[in-house]
């Protein structure tokens, strides 16, 4: 039986997978559910689907390779090419891209200021 992701469940699934990580907090900002490590964002929720910001050759090579993984649009916003956005059809599918979170995560842990 298909289940259909709300918003909630969406957030719920995210939440026990990504809080779960060391140094990962939660909190919202400009509309959107978002996840921070040494208070820089690395993943959010954004309409249907989880924006995860990685290098850009990786972001790039995920939209070529994945069918559900798109540029990262925030409200129709044109995002920077080292965000993407991953799109399920159910939220508890997330976790088969525990190893991409866990990617982005480390990508922003170790990025520089701009």
């Amino acid at each position: 039986m298909k289940t259909i992701t709300t918003k909630s469940s969406l957030k719920s699934e995210v939440d026990a997978l990504l809080l779960k990580l060391p140094g990962v907090s939660a909190r919202r900002i400009n509309n959107l559910d978002a996840y921070f490590v040494n208070d820089k964002m690395f993943a959010c929720i954004s309409g249907n689907g989880v924006g995860l910001r990685l290098p850009t050759a990786t972001a790039t090579e995920l939209q070529f390779s994945r069918d559900n993984v798109v540029p990262f649009q925030p409200g129709g916003i044109t995002s920077t090419r080292e965000w993407i956005q991953i799109n399920r059809a159910e939220a508890a599918g997330y976790e088969k891209d525990l190893e991409l979170f866990q990617a982005s995560l480390d990508f922003v842990k170790g990025a520089r200021a701009r």
